[in-house]
């Protein structure tokens, strides 16, 4: 598997921004067609890359350091969320702020994007011990790993399958030995099947076969534009792409601020204007804490790491 492939860095910018774009709830209300579209995959192709991309062949130490630095921001952000629902007005609001109610979002159902760094850490867990430690073949280790995954969705409760099943689809494309572009492949016809599987709203749900095509057929259709994009559209996709860890942690942050915009622009009637400049306000703010972190060695604390901005 290549350490680095550009393609995914720029496929995980373009899926980064949208969560931005539709976490704005200003959008989500004007466009909700479109965030159920967007909802469909942008975070399943999310989990598909990390699936791809987990390593299993580290030692059990590195690879719980790995973990235990996407735990520590993972916990201090859910809790942080947490406790902001109890105070402001937003749709995820929090009747009371008791011990049990953070264990409770930080173990078990977090809130906010972080649920995706919670799904994260129990997939990569699962599948670090099917594949070191279980002495089957590779397609035994992923009905284990499936069946692991399934009972700590339906047993446990502690995710949603359907998202597991998107990181385990990773996983076999990893094992199979491919490159990532030679299963997803870019194709302009993608867009055909992808309009039409859109048009009808029992689609919108990635938890249907259907998701799984419109899934695929999105990324296949962001590869097929790729070759077209400038170079230094290239490179900024790279680098956002890169960051996105710094993207989904503090998003929330700056896409709450991002409401005092809004009178601003109170004249556009399409709250385009008011999505370029929310978006680009919450990446240049995501970017800016992970440098002022970095200045200021704070990173090494918070993620384990002397710099955290790539």
């Amino acid at each position: 598997m290549e350490s680095r492939v550009q393609e995914i860095d720029y496929l995980k910018c373009i899926f980064i921004i949208l969560m931005i774009i539709f976490h704005l709830a200003y959008i989500g209300d004007k466009y909700p067609y479109a965030k159920q579209i967007v909802y469909t995959f942008h975070m399943s192709a999310f989990l598909i890359i990390s699936g791809y991309l987990a390593n299993n062949r580290k030692d059990a130490r590195s690879f719980l350091r790995k973990f235990l630095w996407i735990f520590i921001p993972y916990v201090c952000m859910e809790a942080a969320y947490t406790v902001m629902s109890h105070f402001l007005p937003v749709r995820e609001s929090v009747a009371e702020i008791t011990p049990a109610v953070l264990i409770d979002k930080i173990f078990l159902h977090p809130m906010g994007p972080y649920w995706y760094l919670h799904t994260l850490i129990l997939c990569s867990l699962i599948y670090y011990i099917t594949f070191r430690y279980v002495r089957l073949s590779v397609v035994s280790r992923l009905v284990v790993a499936g069946v692991c995954l399934f009972a700590l969705s339906y047993c446990g409760g502690l995710m949603n399958f359907s998202n597991a099943l998107y990181f385990l689809i990773g996983i076999i494309v990893s094992q199979s030995g491919l490159r990532f572009t030679q299963v997803f492949r870019g194709t302009p016809l993608a867009i055909v099947p992808f309009v039409i599987l859109c048009c009808f709203p029992a689609n919108l749900n990635r938890g249907t076969l259907a998701g799984v095509a419109i899934t695929w057929l999105s990324i296949s259709l962001l590869l097929a534009a790729y070759s077209y994009l400038p170079a230094q559209a290239k490179r900024l996709s790279f680098f956002i792409g890169r960051n996105t860890l710094v993207i989904l942690l503090f998003s929330p942050i700056f896409t709450i601020l991002s409401k005092a915009f809004l009178p601003v622009f109170a004249f556009d009637p399409t709250g385009i204007l008011f999505l370029v400049t929310a978006t680009v306000f919450t990446l240049s703010g995501c970017m800016g804490m992970a440098w002022a972190m970095d200045k200021m060695h704070v990173s090494r604390f918070f993620f384990g790491k002397r710099t955290i901005l790539c």
